[in-house]
Formats: C-alpha cells, sequence, structure tokens
C-alpha cells in the first residue's frame, strides 16, 4: 500500500516579510521484508546511499554519514545544470526497529530553503513491515512543500525496492570490539577465517582502507573456485566498513555492503548487510544458502577472534 498525504498546511510572513509554509507530510510504504531488514536500509549509509536519489537524473553524495544519536548525515543532490541542493540531517533518536527522528536542512548556494523534523515509525511481522514517516516542514522556498512530497515519496519507493533485496547476517562475537574489528580489518588474518566452513581464500591483491580493495578468490570445499573483488568505500575504526562486491576483478556488481560493529557489554555484535544489484540476485542467493553460509562466516570469525 502507497499513501501520501499533506494536512495541517498553513501559511504565514515573518517579521522582515519573508514567506513562510508549514506543513505536516505524511507516507506510508509496506514492504516485503521484516522489520529489522527495513530498519537496516533505513539507517545504514551504505543502504541509504543506493536508494535515497529520487530520480535517474540525480545523483546524490555522501559527504558525511554518522548514524546514531547526535550524529549527522551531510549529502548533495546533483543533477546536470543545476546548483548542488545540500542536506544536513542530525539524528536525534534511533530506537531500533521502531522509530527514529531527525532535523534536516536543506540549503542551495548557501541559502537555506527549508528545515524539517522527521519521524519514521516502524512495525510488522517475520514477512511483512511497515514503515509511516512524517515530515514537520517549515520552507521558505514557496515551492518546497512540493519538493518534499515528490522527492520523499520517490524515496520510499526506492527504500522498499531495497529493503526487498536486502540481507541482513547478525552475530554477537564473544570478544571486544578492539579484538573483533583488528581481526577483521587485518590483511594477514581476513584472508583465513573468511568465507563459510570448508572454503579457504587465495589473495592476489588486499588493500584495507577506504579507496583500497581486496582481490581474491574463494575456493569451496570441491576445489570450486569464485573469483572476488571488495572495493572498500568507507572504513571507520572500530565503528563500519563499506564495501562494493564485484564478481570478479573489475565484473559486475554484486551488491553494495556494510559491516557494523558495535559493544554488548564486553562483546561484540556484527552486523553484515548486503543490498544485492537486483531481486533475482537476491532470491537466487537465498536459494543456495547465503544466509546459512554467512552465519558460518560470522561463525569462524568468532572462533578466530576468541581463539587466543
Amino acid at each position: 500500500m502507497r499513501q501520501d498525504s499533506a494536512v495541517n498546511g498553513t501559511a504565514g510572513v515573518t517579521p522582515e516579510g519573508e514567506s513562510r509554509r508549514f506543513a505536516t507530510l505524511t507516507f506510508e510504504r509496506e514492504v516485503a521484508a521484516p522489520p529489522s531488514v527495513l530498519w537496516q536500509a533505513w539507517t545504514s549509509p551504505a543502504a541509504r546511499a543506493v536508494w535515497a536519489a529520487p530520480a535517474p537524473s540525480v545523483t546524490v553524495e555522501f559527504l558525511e554519514a554518522d548514524t546514531r544519536v547526535g550524529g549527522r548525515e551531510i549529502s548533495l543532490c546533483k543533477v546536470a545544470g543545476q546548483p548542488d541542493v545540500r542536506c544536513e540531517i542530525g539524528w536525534l533518536a534511533l530506537q531500533s526497529e521502531t522509530c527514529s527522528v531527525n532535523h534536516e536542512v536543506i540549503s542551495t548556494e548557501g541559502v537555506i530553503q527549508s528545515a524539517a523534523l522527521v519521524t519514521a515509525d516502524f512495525s510488522g511481522t517475520q514477512e511483512r513491515s511497515r514503515v509511516t514517516v512524517t515530515v514537520q516542514l517549515a520552507s521558505l522556498a514557496a515551492d518546497m512543500e512540493a519538493g518534499y512530497r515528490q522527492g520523499f515519496g520517490a524515496g520510499l519507493d526506492n527504500l522498499a525496492g531495497v529493503a526487498e533485496r536486502t540481507m541482513v547476517l547478525q552475530r554477537v562475537i564473544r570478544a571486544p570490539r578492539a579484538v573483533v574489528w583488528g581481526v577483521w580489518m587485518n590483511a594477514e588474518t581476513l584472508p583465513r577465517w573468511w568465507g563459510p566452513d570448508g572454503f579457504s581464500c587465495r589473495t592476489q591483491r588486499i588493500d584495507l582502507r577506504a579507496g583500497g580493495e581486496w582481490v581474491f578468490d574463494m575456493i569451496g570445499p570441491d576445489g570450486t573456485e569464485y573469483p572476488n573483488h571488495h572495493l572498500y568505500t568507507e572504513v571507520r575504526p572500530q565503528e563500519r566498513i563499506g564495501y562494493t562486491l564485484l564478481w570478479g576483478e573489475n565484473g559486475p556488481k554484486h551488491a553494495d555492503a556494510w559491516v557494523s560493529f558495535e559493544d554488548r557489554d564486553g562483546a561484540t555484535l556484527v552486523t553484515l548487510g548486503m543490498v544485492f544489484s537486483a531481486v533475482a540476485e537476491f532470491q537466487a542467493a537465498k536459494g543456495f544458502g547465503a544466509v546459512e553460509l554467512g552465519l558460518q562466516t560470522l561463525g569462524k570469525l568468532e572462533r578466530f577472534a576468541t581463539s587466543g
């Protein structure tokens, strides 16, 4: 179900004579994915970068992304022949799989166009979920309400599509976050545990930094070789890794992925997320057991991180 509406719209004039419009906009989407996956698609910077552009003609460049209470996200929306639109988000509340609240300010060429308070509420089952987004908008530009309606509507359509091809794997590792991070972001140790049970890695090149890469073959128990190429787009020490998966060296993109590391009373919650390039690839991956194989990989990580 899709629902977009605007209610309680009022117009006024500031003491300086500047026109200002206030409106409350509400958007709803039902998604064929559980709330846990929809939440990750909504909050994870790697996933947000996939669905943020409201139209193919728009390119979104993320300058900063820190999804935690008190953190901020800064992005530029770029359209050929037009000035860049700057969006700055500040996260005010993040209740996992339940609710998020953020403020955002839109500006063009240094001039503020609007400010808004955005609340997103999540609910659902293991099969389907719903997100309701409420935008309390104060705009200085006359067309901002229409722009918000179009932009949020298209963005949430994209979000629904992304969530339906997103896979999320989690495991609490019984080791401190610094240790788990060190095992993951180490060129010597990563190839020693990466992959499901019975698989090994043969590295060609490895450079674990933002802008770096890992070119390697995964070798199955029967000797089958699976060429892989990881391109690292973001590395935030002990917090998050963002990377792109390619089918072999410089091959077609397979997925956009991220890993996050969170403290859990001396242990570490590791979340591995992947937005597949197409729904068919996501379904094929699920069909051959990617969830179970991915959880085996995180199990090997734990064994390696706790082995001494």
